[in-house]
């Protein structure tokens, strides 16, 4: 006998479970079907190194779930069964060789003092961006947040103009079409500090001279400026066990272990889907994917002939995937000395890339399918605040390198000839040792345990990270928001009646943010 539900879910990351949360809450049922043995997507915590360190193994800043309309409405309820965040007053820094440094902390007359250290206009420069951040946040998040629609960016724009008249919209505009290096050349005059804000470029794929990437190094510093940050208490799967408890109170379930082999599409509506073990379930409203553009079309649509509308299936299997990434986890026995002085431990996120040219040539390197010779690294250190995730007196360490590729065809260095990451992974591991060995040295002796995950390994364990696109597939200006994923599409319907997509490959992309499964339960609860 068939299961029923008003809305079955394929996969279960955190915007599937957002969605989910917010339909039960109207009184839709909720069946959320996971091929892994877990919930929760590229939000995943596991004693990866030794028993006793918890590492987020993925995605592990919770800044825009804490921050977004999902959480406002439904955070309350999300506590009362254990959802905890944990602030970070000192939130991002970069040291450079030299032992010089920059960083963002909460207290704004801290970071102004490290700039004014390295350069007096630029430290006033920052003191006005943070004042004028407030009359430029509504209009930005409200762009973040919206529905991508015409109606709804032209009442954005007419707000905009209002408010800021045609000279500020139009600057903003620019703003928005902008480089990271065009935006950080025309405001700041230091390489380090255009450094500390670029590498938030790297952390999607915005190298510093790709147009419309000085969004998100701006929003990222304005933000952890004027609010700090905040990881999960105990780790970023926090959400989801919180999020998991949630939709089965209000009587849905979540099923892990249970793969999704197809999506039923009778005649050009879709009415739900079939499960390895053979099982048939049945959605009486509404079939949402939390899969890939790609992965709707050719695997999981009926006898791989993708939707029926043409023009949407070659788009999806055209989408374009970031470069690659690969994570490495270690289990330490205390936080690296770094070279820049004691206060960079008391940091959430260390930047190892001292200049926008070096992220330029990294990123370069990967797009041409080399190991980068200096990638940029992500130094996360999540036990400097909060240390239940490791044993009393010691740390983990989340380093992200930003970018690699995913198919490897040599080394920019020349001194790693595998071309397969089975072969090449562990050794480009000790390229990244050696570099965080180089800013802080005498960590390599620190090391209890150390867990690496190629870019091959995270496709392995989620098909959506495909190359070890960690992102959900480019965010570049042609593919994103109206065109994402692709033009026409951009407002989680698909040509099959009644099937939706969602996930960090719709708008408003990749993070924690809840963004696209929260835009849509809203639009079909409302309906």
């Amino acid at each position: 006998m068939a299961e029923e539900f008003d809305a079955v879910f394929v996969g279960a990351g955190h915007n599937a479970l957002a969605a989910a949360v917010h339909l039960a809450s109207r009184g839709w049922s909720v069946g959320v079907f996971e091929k892994n043995d877990t919930a929760g997507g590229a939000a995943r915590t596991e004693e990866a190194t030794l028993p006793g360190f918890r590492h987020d193994l993925y995605a592990t800043n919770l800044g825009l779930f804490a921050g977004s309309g999902f959480f406002r409405e439904h955070g309350e309820a999300l506590g009362k069964h254990g959802l905890a965040f944990v602030p970070a007053e000192d939130c991002f820094a970069s040291p450079a060789p030299d032992g010089s440094w920059f960083g963002v902390s909460k207290d704004i007359e801290k970071t102004v003092a490290r700039a004014s250290s390295l350069s007096p206009a630029d430290a006033e420069r920052w003191r006005e961006m943070v004042a004028g951040f407030g009359a430029d946040a509504p209009h930005l998040f409200a762009l973040l947040s919206a529905p991508m629609g015409w109606r709804h960016l032209a009442s954005l724009g007419w707000r905009a103009w209002r408010a800021k008249g045609t000279a500020g919209t139009l600057e903003m505009a620019r703003f928005l079409a902008s480089s990271p290096r065009e935006f950080l050349e025309r405001n700041f005059e230091t390489p380090l500090i255009r450094a500390a804000l670029g590498a938030w470029g790297m952390h999607l794929d915005f190298a510093p001279d790709v147009a419309g990437g000085a969004l998100f190094p701006y929003l990222e510093g304005m933000v952890d400026q004027t609010m700090g940050m905040v990881i999960g208490k105990g780790g970023a799967d926090t959400i989801i066990k919180a999020m998991v408890a949630r939709i089965e109170e209000l009587g849905g379930s979540v099923t892990t272990g249970a793969e999704v082999t197809e999506i039923r599409n009778r005649s050009g509506k879709s009415d739900g889907i079939t499960l390895a073990d053979g099982r048939q379930i049945t959605a009486r409203r509404a079939v949402i994917a939390g899969v890939t553009p790609g992965a709707l079309v050719d695997r999981l649509l009926s006898g791989s002939q993708g939707s029926g509308q043409s023009t949407f299936d070659a788009g999806a299997r055209k989408f374009r995937h970031g470069p690659g990434t690969m994570m490495v986890h270690l289990a330490l026995s205390g936080l690296p000395d770094w070279k820049a002085g004691d206060e960079l431990k008391r940091f959430l996120y260390v930047h190892l890339a001292p200049d926008l040219d070096g992220m330029a040539r990294a990123y370069a390197e990967a797009m041409a399918g080399l190991l980068p010779r200096q990638p940029l690294l992500v130094v996360g250190q999540q036990t400097a605040v909060d240390p239940s995730r490791a044993p009393e007196g010691q740390h983990t360490l989340w380093v992200q390198v930003r970018m690699v590729p995913g198919t490897i065809k040599g080394d920019a260095a020349g001194t790693i000839q595998a071309t397969d990451w089975s072969e090449a992974g562990e050794a480009y591991a000790d390229r990244v040792i050696d570099l965080i060995e180089d800013y802080a040295p005498g960590t390599k002796a620190k090391i209890l345990g150390r867990y690496v995950e190629t870019p091959a390994d995270l496709e392995r364990r989620n098909p959506n990270l495909v190359g070890g696109d960690g992102i959900g597939g480019s965010h570049h200006l042609s593919q994103n928001f109206l065109f994402r994923p692709m033009p026409g599409w951009a407002r989680y319907r698909t040509p099959v009646k009644d099937l939706y997509l969602i996930g960090a490959s719709t708008w408003p992309g990749g993070g924690l943010g809840a963004g696209s499964g929260y835009i849509l339960a809203k639009d079909l609860a409302g309906r």
